[in-house]
């Protein structure tokens, strides 16, 4: 395993102690592959997940590539979903990457 991603699980593995989702504010999660990027929102205390979209997914096929307005466009696509399953706030999880802004 590259240094890099060592040191990426161990920054995940000390948030996810403190990150943790709520039925009254689940926990956004995204991860980043190099075909895709994932975002989910969980609720930890039933084991759920609520809502979930992926640039790979049948919404996007073909529309976008891995780039700041592709993932744009999944940002947008997951507050459509939270809106619509009415979930008004998360706890953000940037799952041990580092957070840009």
């Amino acid at each position: 395993m590259p240094d890099f991603e060592r040191r990426r699980l161990r920054r995940k593995k000390a948030i996810s102690y403190s990150v943790r989702g709520t039925a009254a504010r689940p926990r956004l999660a995204v991860f980043r592959s190099n075909k895709a990027f994932y975002a989910q929102i969980i609720d930890d205390d039933a084991g759920r997940t609520l809502a979930a979209v992926a640039t790979n997914g049948k919404e996007f096929k073909g529309k976008l590539k891995n780039t700041k307005e592709g993932v744009a466009a999944l940002g947008e696509a997951m507050a459509k979903l939270a809106a619509g399953a009415k979930i008004g706030a998360v706890v953000f999880d940037r799952n041990g990457y580092l957070y840009h802004g």
